[in-house]
């Protein structure tokens, strides 16, 4: 029987509702301590039907005997499950779209699908029911939603984590991926940071491809670079005067220009921006986001074109410098399964 009256609630996003308390053993770090996840309703859970998002499904099938080891690793490492999500029916479809059990509302665009299958998953992180939810991924399941709700998914290497305990669709291409919340960079900025308002121009708002919180931290952070390389190179300079080639001539120059205005607030911008994002992410939290705006700029590009493009690579570039958090160029493969084995270690095949 649909559940429609229980699924009015909560964004729709759940097919029910309990509470699995953390299992942590005497030895494991208990890296998600104090979170909280949902899980598709494709995934054992000792004591529930699993219903693989269809009534006559769940009307055949007995409860399960024991819960699935993907589960089990995440109780182990200290969170706490707060129920079972829509899917879609069989686990059939990328739309998100469920006859019986109704459509889980998008938080991020009410008026279109979530996506699927795992669309309860992803609604249920995306409306901040849940810190990050469990799914399964077969050809887009896990990515597709995420991407619809405006939050992270994340499919890992096929048979990377334990499918046992979890109803397959197609098990040459199944996976268990999870999916997290994400926070938006420019906006946290601009809250958390209050000596951002000493480099704020009004004028960037305007501009649909600048963020301005980041192009102000970027402007505090070029005011730094300048006032330190004239304290530390400025004597050579003017001593030598070296022959420097277009752009680096002019940078220099108008860093021999710099004064002491603002300098005291860059320092304090510095802090401010360590101290958020150190209340943000935590001891293992992880901060993807680009490094440049696009593809890198042809030989011989245009002076005002290259210029523009190594402003708005500034803007993102600046969150590491301006904070001193480590950057990433490229994450290795290797980084992020070695993080998602330390959550599902016990279950890799």
């Amino acid at each position: 029987m649909a559940k429609s009256i229980e699924l009015c609630a909560d964004n729709g996003a759940f097919m029910e509702k309990f509470s699995l308390l953390p299992q942590p053993s005497s030895h494991a770090q208990l890296h998600l301590n104090g979170l909280t996840f949902a899980v598709k309703d494709i995934f054992d859970v000792e004591g529930y039907v699993t219903g693989f998002g269809n009534p006559d499904w769940a009307r055949t099938h007995s409860v399960a005997t024991s819960t699935a080891p993907a589960v089990v690793s995440v109780l182990k490492a200290g969170a706490t499950c707060i129920g079972k999500t829509v899917m879609d029916e069989m686990a059939y479809s990328i739309n998100g779209e469920n006859i019986h059990y109704g459509t889980p509302t998008n938080p991020c665009a009410p008026d279109r699908v979530p996506g699927g299958s795992s669309s309860g998953s992803a609604v249920a992180v995306a409306a901040m029911l849940a810190d990050f939810s469990l799914g399964t991924d077969t050809r887009g399941s896990v990515r597709v939603p995420a991407s619809y709700c405006g939050i992270f998914g994340f499919r890992p290497s096929h048979g990377t984590v334990s499918t046992s305990g979890v109803i397959p669709m197609a098990q040459s291409l199944d996976t268990v991926g999870h999916k997290i919340q994400y926070t938006n960079l420019g906006n946290f900025v601009e809250t958390k940071v209050p000596s951002l308002k000493h480099f704020t121009d009004n004028g960037t708002k305007t501009q649909d491809d600048n963020i301005p919180s980041l192009v102000a931290l970027s402007s505090a952070t070029s005011l730094l670079q300048r006032y330190e390389l004239k304290n530390n190179h400025g004597e050579w300079v003017r001593s030598v005067k070296p022959s420097l080639g277009p752009g680096i001539s002019e940078r220099v120059s108008e860093a021999l220009r710099t004064t002491d205005d603002n300098i005291d607030a860059c320092y304090s911008l510095n802090s401010e921006m360590r101290e958020a994002l150190s209340d943000l992410l935590g001891d293992f939290g992880i901060l993807a986001m680009p490094t440049v705006p696009g593809p890198p700029p042809k030989l011989q590009t245009e002076p005002t074109a290259l210029e523009s493009f190594r402003a708005k690579a500034f803007s993102l570039t600046s969150v590491a410098g301006a904070s001193g958090f480590v950057r990433f160029m490229h994450v290795d493969p290797m980084f992020i399964l070695k993080k998602f084995i330390h959550i599902f270690g016990s279950t890799l095949m």
